[in-house]
């Protein structure tokens, strides 16, 4: 087939959640079928000429994001009917290039994250004689979900009320906005079981397919061989993200000390890009390390005694724990840190949603580690990689899209 892919960033390099997403779909389905890309590049970003994507796609056409004040953000906020999502990549540039698009020439169009939902819309529109390509929506996380969660929490706390009232305006807006697009489409992509139902819920009438996040299992192989640090605590994120956010200072407020009390000589690293404000309250603890971008992500996995997932808020496939269970880290999450993927306490992991029992988790494997020959930290790795390599690989993933595709009518051999 002939595919037209809509991305907020860049795929390559594939830095974090929603590029590595991308990237990898490209490169497979690339292996089958002519894909064309129009893409935003990031301040300061261009499309370098060795950029592997030039030999994965036919063409490739990019736009520079653009910049919205909060002051614009705020007053539509206040005053726009769609969510500030629908309103995040606003761009002349990007439209121009959808319109210069030759439509006709695609049977399908994917558009990679609500953002460029506005995008694939635009371009279904211009074919004035009732033919179209298929539209595939696919949705990085349930937003309206997302932000529900980003309300509740925050409602806790009188210092994040103005967030609150920010999520729960546009949680009622993405509802309705998320609905559109997915019944526009022809097929929505979830990337777990527990979005597609959410999506469902708000009466999405159009097919829903689960195709969950995978990794690269092979490449991560070398790290189960390396030795830890006995007192690296890891955790690893997109870090101007909310929810990313929310855990880490959960975690690091509520279980850290918890943790010092039984083994002082612990250090908690906070690994990823664009750290947020809010964060910079944990700087002054000797214990914590925050980062900020790093070159390569595998030093500090290959580091880790221990890998937390202290998620309270947010939804989608955690790549931070596919990630961690292909390197043979042992893992302390909460429920919802791993929700859809299909692990289980005791089998793959250790799961825990209490302040007190993450802390004691966490305790429990360094403990097993330094004191017990690693009995419980071999059996929860062996079986965590196990489960990656069967379930979660990049190559099992891509061709339930594919089938996904083929159920919409499409042919191709």
């Amino acid at each position: 087939m002939n595919i037209l892919f809509l991305t907020p960033q860049l795929p390559y390099p594939p830095r974090q959640g929603a590029t590595i997403r991308n990237f990898n779909l490209i490169q497979r389905l690339a292996q089958r079928h002519q894909v064309d890309l129009l893409t935003f590049l990031a301040p300061g970003e261009s499309l370098e000429p060795s950029n592997p994507l030039h030999s994965l796609c036919r063409r490739i056409g990019t736009a520079r994001q653009p910049q919205r004040s909060l002051a614009r953000r705020a007053a539509g906020t206040l005053f726009s009917p769609l969510p500030d999502m629908a309103h995040r990549l606003a761009s002349p540039a990007m439209n121009a290039l959808i319109d210069q698009a030759p439509a006709q020439a695609y049977e399908l169009v994917q558009i990679e994250g609500i953002e460029m939902a506005p995008y694939g819309l635009r371009l279904l529109r211009r074919r004035a004689d009732g033919s179209r390509p298929a539209l595939v929506f696919d949705n990085h996380n349930c937003e309206y979900l997302l932000q529900k969660r980003n309300a509740l929490s925050d409602l806790r706390t009188p210092s994040r009320w103005i967030g609150a009232t920010y999520s729960l305006v546009q949680w009622q807006k993405l509802r309705l906005y998320e609905r559109r697009v997915a019944n526009a489409s022809d097929l929505t992509v979830a990337v777990s079981g527990p979005d597609a139902q959410a999506l469902a819920r708000i009466g999405i009438r159009t097919r829903i397919a689960v195709v969950p996040n995978g990794i690269n299992a092979a490449a991560y192989a070398p790290l189960c061989h390396r030795t830890p640090d006995p007192n690296a605590l890891l955790f690893i994120g997109k870090m101007d993200y909310r929810p990313n956010v929310d855990a880490a200072l959960w975690f690091a407020q509520e279980a850290l000390p918890m943790i010092q009390s039984n083994a002082p000589a612990v250090r908690f690293q906070i690994v990823g890009q664009n750290p947020h404000p809010r964060l910079e309250v944990l700087r002054g603890n000797p214990a914590i390390d925050i980062t900020g971008t790093v070159p390569e992500i595998e030093p500090y996995l290959a580091a880790a005694a221990v890998f937390v997932i202290p998620m309270r808020v947010g939804g989608g496939t955690r790549l931070k724990a596919l990630e961690a269970m292909a390197a043979c880290k042992p893992i302390v999450s909460t429920s919802l840190g791993v929700e859809g993927i299909g692990v289980e306490h005791g089998r793959e992991l250790l799961m825990a949603d209490t302040p007190s029992a993450f802390a004691e988790s966490v305790l429990e494997l360094l403990d097993d580690q330094r004191l017990r020959a690693g009995a419980l930290t071999t059996l929860l790795t062996e079986n965590a990689r196990r489960f990656v390599d069967e379930h979660y690989d990049w190559d099992t993933l891509v061709p339930l899209l594919e089938q996904a595709y083929g159920e919409l009518g499409l042919t191709f051999s």
